[in-house]
């Protein structure tokens, strides 16, 4: 029996959510694989944050899977660094939420950081070139190998909520979408299952 969140706030880990729903994602149009896919997020405020490159590898029931690897440029304002391990961006169907998997090589021994997020949206910039908008609110589901599974930068999300005028109802989904994705990570519930490991030998090849 679904509990009283879920039931309040639908598509949160991928249900239904209907049109309208803060949580859904606009499907993309064209993607290929091996496509250029180029993750770009904002603050609520408008402000830029991080800026990740990557190449589409395909999707499935989850959503669509893009491969980042080692080397790659990453920036926001004020901060920038090569990545040092491969990982792979599930952004999915539905819900207010983006997930990256890292391998074992990542120096901080992150396995899963979903980041929780609104406004998803795809920009076709040239025909070989899409970019993933999505706004940051903050909140983070992180599992490592040294902590285990935890809710992140709720410091940072009172901050912001306070200071960025978030809206009350949209304040809640996320603290209760939080709570969902903190339960399905430590029960591993699908997409946090290993699902992302077929995508990662994809993204290798």
């Amino acid at each position: 029996m679904r509990g009283e969140a879920e039931l309040k706030y639908p598509g949160v880990l991928g249900e239904p959510a209907g049109p309208g729903h803060p949580g859904a994602t606009r499907v993309p149009e064209g993607l290929r694989p091996g496509q250029l896919v180029v993750a770009r997020n904002r603050k609520w405020n408008g402000k830029a944050h991080w800026v990740v490159p990557g190449r589409y590898l395909g999707e499935d029931r989850h959503g669509w899977w893009i491969f980042q690897g080692t080397n790659e440029f990453c920036s926001r304002p004020g901060a920038a660094f090569y990545t040092q391990s491969d990982a792979v961006l599930l952004i999915p169907r539905e819900g207010q939420w983006v997930a990256t998997f890292y391998d074992d090589a990542h120096p901080g021994g992150v396995r899963v950081y979903i980041d929780l997020a609104v406004a998803h949206e795809w920009q076709s910039i040239r025909p070989d070139v899409m970019e993933f908008h999505v706004i940051d609110m903050d909140l983070d589901v992180v599992r490592t190998s040294g902590r285990g599974v935890f809710i992140d930068d709720e410091d940072e999300f009172a901050q912001h909520r306070v200071a960025m005028d978030y809206p009350q109802e949209l304040a809640g989904q996320l603290e209760a979408a939080a709570d969902q994705l903190l339960n399905a990570v430590k029960a591993q519930y699908a997409p946090f299952d290993g699902t992302d490991a077929e995508w990662f030998t994809k993204g290798r090849t």
